[in-house]
């Protein structure tokens, strides 16, 4: 059945410019990528948005502890957000930043849209503010005891033991987060967004089938508690746009933040001039769009977000996709116990296929927490990904390459066994279209279970053996590799980068379109390693790296050493014309190994922002462990002639100071630089 094409617009919750990205930020985005990457295999027009939240007082007290302007904190962290998400395979067709001119001018647009229509009230309020700091204290910034059920270390806004909003003032010993000082109160006058004006509408929506039927009955209960104006101004000090009319006065960062996904996709939109603006958020709009978040900011999503939109002549979400939060071995993520996991520490050590595996292997579309056990992650990942899905492929390919030069058989050996897995792609489909990927897994791992008990009956080793049984060993092994390409198409939503090579191992795209047609005298290409075991040891060398102190920013630069070698002396002159025949790019390293059989060489995947390739380098003796380069920019001659090497084709060349063996050291362009720039 042909699906009808959509245009689906998808965003995930704008992480916080004032820290790294860690594995609780990746269930969501791994989450939101596996479901985008699967409409787009169904032919679904599908743009898939975020932008770092750039804003507020936080940002602007953590620029200030490090002396450095917000501008640059939050550049330099944008690049590592980037960095960490494309490490995972994150799919976006924009990654953008809410400090930037389009979303100053959507948010004084939303504004004034809302004022105009009498939605925006003016009134003095007291405030808490920190007499030590003196500046005016957001929720956030003020701690003490729930006023409902009294848990102590409780934010100034919600309770995360009970779950009870209140304000700020009701908070029982309040004290400052900046200073521990206890605030006094203050009297400022404040912008105020109406949000009882939309209670009918917001009661219409909340039960319109657009929410989980959780999210729908938590929201009620908000409801039912009695809906209050919004205060959405802040006063100076504060890193953020100043309200256009109300000088001193800035957007608070809740109403600010949201407008991201409208802005990055503006961007987007600039950049393809193919892309309609209105056609995604007018109030006739006729896209779907779908919000991924976690269940913590809900209260934001499902009752203010809808109203301010409304308000706007905006459109409003299809959806909210509401998940739950992460632990790790059963419990909260924390940097005491070494549990709370950056991406980018993860990235160093492990695959990131992995984790996405292991995220999709316990996602539901309910709002469940997900426990990422670790020693059952390894188990898992080597049980399933290895030694069910990769070894069907690589124990059938090496009789097909030997004994029939890599040709597969002209018919299916038990057609109907291949019904059987063609047939579950509705099923699958539909799991994975209503965001239960552990429903899809547990079914694609149960076909893979019964490609594994065809071939261990066929046993293709003991007819290897026997004479006269050359068509049925090539029919048994080319039946394992038919079930292999229909698993393969299956998980590549989940695994884009395995399933790129199955690809080019079976030397033909992996779509769901074409998983009815067999594979019949179809040649395929000679079979390398598709994918390595997890050792334990990359798991514990995971946990005890996030141990350490990590201070999320680089270290000061030192005093250089002196090399114990004699510094070469300058080349022979040349002219700028020779120069200018070099193009020098900014390249991202994918991935970094040992070369088998060298001891000198690495072999580096490159991302050059439009393409990869791959690039053979003699730096072993100075990265000894190669996955210290995983994630790191360096610089590439993008130019050079490939080199047929012994180990296979390198295409570029990265550069380094030093002198050889040891004393090399790679270069690395400053903050802001990005996969493919040219270096001039």
């Amino acid at each position: 059945m042909t699906e009808v094409t959509k245009k689906i617009l998808v965003t995930c919750a704008l992480p916080y410019a004032n820290g790294s990205i860690h594995l609780g930020h990746m269930l969501e985005h791994i989450q939101a990528d596996i479901w985008v990457r699967y409409q787009r295999m169904r032919g679904q027009q599908v743009y898939f948005i975020c932008a770092d939240d750039t804003h507020g007082t936080p940002i602007m007290l953590k620029a200030q502890q490090l002396g450095i302007e917000p501008e640059e904190m939050i550049n330099n962290m944008h690049l590592k957000h980037r960095i960490d998400f494309a490490g995972f395979g994150i799919s976006y067709d924009n990654y953008y930043s809410t400090h930037s001119e389009e979303h100053r001018q959507l948010s004084t647009l939303v504004y004034q849209r809302l004022k105009e229509n009498g939605y925006i009230k003016s009134r003095t309020i007291s405030q808490l503010f920190d007499p030590e700091k003196a500046m005016f204290l957001p929720d956030r910034l003020v701690k003490g005891s729930c006023p409902k059920c009294h848990s102590p270390d409780q934010y100034g806004d919600n309770c995360e033991v009970c779950g009870a909003t209140y304000d700020s003032l009701d908070l029982i010993n309040p004290k400052s987060a900046v200073s521990c000082a206890t605030p006094v109160m203050r009297e400022s006058e404040h912008l105020f967004f109406d949000l009882p004006v939309f209670s009918k509408m917001l009661l219409t929506w909340i039960h319109s089938g657009a929410l989980q039927e959780q999210v729908a009955n938590k929201i009620q209960e908000w409801f039912e508690s009695g809906l209050q104006q919004w205060n959405i101004s802040r006063d100076a000090p504060y890193f953020g746009f100043e309200i256009p009319d109300v000088p001193g006065k800035y957007f608070y960062v809740w109403l600010d933040a949201p407008i991201g996904y409208i802005s990055a996709f503006k961007n987007l939109c600039q950049k393809r001039s193919n892309l309609c603006f209105d056609d995604f958020w007018s109030i006739n709009s006729e896209a779907d769009l779908y919000h991924f978040i976690g269940k913590d900011i809900v209260y934001f999503h499902g009752l203010f977000w809808p109203a301010i939109l409304e308000g706007s002549q905006l459109r409003k979400p299809t959806n909210l996709f509401v998940h739950g939060h992460l632990t790790i071995n059963g419990a909260k993520m924390s940097k005491s116990r070494g549990t709370l996991i950056k991406a980018s520490t993860y990235l160093k050590h492990l695959d990131p296929e992995c984790l996405r595996y292991y995220y999709a292997s316990k996602m539901s579309s309910r709002i469940d927490d997900i426990d990422l056990n670790l020693k059952d992650f390894f188990q898992r990942v080597n049980a399933d990904i290895v030694n069910k899905v990769v070894n069907l492929a690589a124990r059938n390919a090496s009789f097909i390459n030997k004994r029939f030069d890599s040709q597969l058989a002209a018919t299916v050996a038990n057609p109907a066994l291949l019904a059987t897995f063609v047939n579950a792609s509705t099923s699958i489909g539909a799991a994975f279209s209503r965001r239960d990927m552990s429903c899809a897994i547990r079914e694609i791992m149960s076909l893979a279970d019964l490609a594994n008990c065809y071939i261990h009956e066929q046993a293709p080793w003991a007819v290897a053996k026997q004479r006269h049984r050359e068509e049925d060993l090539q029919a048994i092994c080319s039946m394992g590799l038919q079930l292999f390409r229909v698993l393969m198409t299956y998980l590549k939503p989940v695994l884009p980068s395995l399933a790129a090579r199955a690809e080019a191992f079976l030397d033909l795209p992996l779509t769901w379109s074409a998983l009815s047609t067999p594979l019949v005298s179809h040649r395929i290409s000679p079979f390398k390693t598709l994918f390595s075991r997890i050792e334990l040891a990359q798991v514990e060398a995971v946990m005890e790296a996030s141990r350490r102190k990590v201070t999320g920013m680089v270290a000061p630069a030192t005093a250089p050493k002196e090399s114990s070698q004699p510094v070469p002396p300058i080349a022979d002159i040349i002219e700028l014309n020779d120069f200018a025949k070099i193009d020098i790019r900014v390249a991202l390293i994918k991935s970094a190994e040992h070369v088998q059989g060298s001891d000198k060489l690495l072999k580096l995947m490159l991302n050059l922002g439009h393409s990869d390739c791959q690039v053979f380098s003699g730096i072993r003796d100075a990265y000894p462990d190669p996955k210290v380069l995983e994630g790191r920019l360096t610089i590439i001659v993008a130019n050079l002639a490939p080199r047929k090497m012994r180990f296979g084709i390198s295409e570029g060349m990265i550069m380094a100071a030093g002198l050889g063996g040891k004393d090399i050291f790679l270069l690395n362009p400053d903050s802001g630089a990005l996969p493919g720039m040219p270096v001039k």
